[in-house]
This record gives C-alpha cells, structure tokens and sequence, in this order.
C-alpha cells in the first residue's frame, strides 16, 4: 500500500450546492487541484524551487475524478495522496477526498503529470534527484 499524505482539509458551503441539493461536481476540481500543489512540497518537492533547480515544473495530463457519495453545506473534507507510480517522463498520483469527521470516501482524483521544460515547451526526462526523492513514496508492490 501507498504512503499516504495529508494534503488538504476544507469545507463544504451552500455556494457549492446545486439545484439538487449537494455539492456539483464543477467544485470538486478546485479542491483537488489545491491538493495537487500541496502534494510537491510534501513530498519535499517544492513547486516554486521545481523550476529554480532543475529547469522543469509539471503540468498535468490527465485528471480523473470518480464521485463516490455526495457532500452538503458544513460537510468537513480531508483529502490524501499517494505516489502511485513513476514513468520517465511522468508520474501518477491517487487523491482521495474523504469526510473529516467519519472517514467516508466522497471522491477519488488520479492524476497523470508530466515533466515539462518550458524553454522548449516540450515534456522533459524526470530529473535524478527528484526521481530519488519520488521513489521513497511509491508503494512497496
């Protein structure tokens, strides 16, 4: 199993609702992708340092969400991550957004990123060092 991260915690307001009653999924993206920047410097990978010393940053290529069981106004969210796997030009990771206060899973968020330079505005190999770094989060098989 994964080494899971804490990333986010937030709450569910009636702004989010729907004609329906319950949060509309154009909301989850907000969260999720707020997570997605949490999770490099938890990593030890800090986003604004990516660039300065290794001359790449990310960009996401495919984001997958999967809604589990709905959430309403004063609902409390956690959301957690995980390394899923490496490529060599790329990562996958695995949200998941869940009820702080029953643990009930609401949502999952798999996300494809890919390494880019953006001098040539092209994907770029994953750097040594932070391939190093990655491999101490991916899960044992």
């Amino acid at each position: 199993m994964s080494k899971r991260l804490e990333l986010l915690r937030g709450v569910v307001h009636p702004w989010h609702h729907d004609h329906f009653g319950h949060m509309n999924v154009r909301h989850y993206a907000p969260f999720f992708d707020d997570a997605t920047y949490h999770l490099w410097t938890r990593l030890g990978l800090a986003y604004r340092e990516m660039l300065a010393n290794h001359g790449v940053h990310l960009v996401t290529a495919q984001a997958t969400t999967r809604f589990v069981q709905e959430l309403q106004a004063g609902d409390l969210i956690v959301i957690d991550g995980s390394v899923e796997g490496l490529g060599t030009k790329s990562c996958t990771f695995h949200l998941r957004m869940l009820h702080a206060d029953t643990g009930a899973l609401h949502a999952t968020y798999d996300l494809v990123e890919v390494f880019f330079d953006p001098k040539t505005r092209t994907s770029a190999p994953m750097p040594q060092a932070i391939r190093l770094q990655l491999e101490t989060w991916v899960a044992a098989t």
